[in-house]
């Protein structure tokens, strides 16, 4: 996909912020569509359906983890990219947006050049075509990595993308132990900082949407994924 066919929706409820930001994705080539506050970004995602959703989290009407949500339990917009945008950095937000079906999280301020970084890796899969092949298969599982969905029992299920990261990193590692330093390094790059909460949220909610018996916790060093016998 051309980077101008992409669609970012950005939301926050500060008009610079929005005016500063899309001035620089537009720059970038991109379709920028905005929203100052969670209510008006669900409609508007659903009429524009976006490929990212930069979200700010302190917002009237809804907050962003309300917006965020909602808008996972929307079948449109199952696979949109969603990122929170916010000032607030502290541990607790970070997990509430994770728990709420984010795929990432970037703390303002940040400089141009290093949130259009930050949006490009996010929108690789769109516009990076694979040479190589894109289907896993594991067990009863088939994991597309271009497509970002999985097969189980014939049944599609997309996950965000941070979720489905961390499912392909630990299915291609099938049957091995992976440290933590591992996961952290290959599915969040070491230049984001991510504890050890993060990673038990993203594997708790796998095991809800994947199954429990595919991913064994090795305390005190990682995690192991089993296909089911």
């Amino acid at each position: 996909m051309r980077k101008e066919d992409i669609k970012i929706l950005l939301v926050d409820d500060e008009l610079d912020i929005l005016e500063i930001v899309s001035y620089n994705l537009k720059n970038e080539g991109f379709q920028v569509f905005t929203a100052i506050n969670g209510k008006k970004a669900i409609q508007k995602a659903i009429k524009i359906k976006p490929h990212l959703i930069i979200l700010d989290i302190m917002m009237p009407e809804l907050d962003g983890i309300e917006t965020c949500t909602k808008i996972r339990e929307i079948d449109s917009l199952q696979d949109v990219i969603i990122t929170f945008f916010t000032a607030r950095s502290e541990d607790y937000s970070q997990i509430a947006g994770f728990e709420a079906g984010a795929d990432d999280y970037i703390t303002k301020p940040v400089k141009p050049k290093i949130l259009i970084s930050k949006v490009k890796a996010l929108l690789r899969r769109y516009l990076i075509k694979e040479t190589i092949t894109s289907l896993l298969n594991v067990g009863d599982l088939v994991i597309d990595r271009e497509s970002y969905f999985v097969l189980k029992d014939k049944k599609r299920i997309i996950l965000p993308r941070k979720e489905f990261e961390l499912l392909y990193f630990l299915a291609s590692n099938v049957n091995k132990v992976v440290k933590r330093q591992d996961i952290m390094n290959n599915v969040w790059g070491t230049e984001v900082v991510v504890g050890d909460r993060t990673i038990d949220v993203h594997i708790r909610k796998l095991r809800k949407k994947i199954g429990n018996d595919y991913f064994i916790t090795i305390k005190g060093v990682g995690y192991k994924f089993e296909t089911i016998k």
